[in-house]
């Protein structure tokens, strides 16, 4: 049974810094990539990041320079460290997971995290 868990979601101020942490927990043999999408009010989910096993990493243009996606192969679990943060990065933060659990290869979506962007 492979759950994601998110945390670090809260309210920043413009300019400011937030670390958002999803955990994968189960049975997991291998992950293909994990990464971040969001979905903003009267928006559509959008990709933020993602990174491969092997560390590659892909970013929206909206965030390029501003935040960045790693992730540690020993604990399972994706980070996002926003920096610079801008009140259109007010959002609800999903966790995604491409991942071979036992004999099968899923997808998996996190609860998704709040961050809200405001003076």
């Amino acid at each position: 049974q492979v759950q994601l868990v998110e945390s670090g979601g809260g309210l920043v101020q413009p300019g400011g810094s937030l670390r958002l942490s999803c955990a994968a927990s189960g049975s997991i043999f291998s992950i293909n990539h994990m990464g971040w999408y969001r979905q903003g009010p009267g928006k559509e989910r959008e990709l933020v990041a993602f990174i491969t096993g092997a560390g590659s990493t892909t970013y929206a243009d909206s965030v390029k320079g501003r935040f960045t996606i790693s992730m540690d192969n020993v604990k399972n679990t994706v980070y996002l460290q926003m920096t610079i943060v801008k009140p259109e990065d007010t959002a609800v933060y999903y966790c995604n997971a491409y991942l071979k659990a036992r004999d099968v290869w899923s997808n998996y979506w996190g609860q998704g995290t709040q961050v809200t962007v405001s003076s």
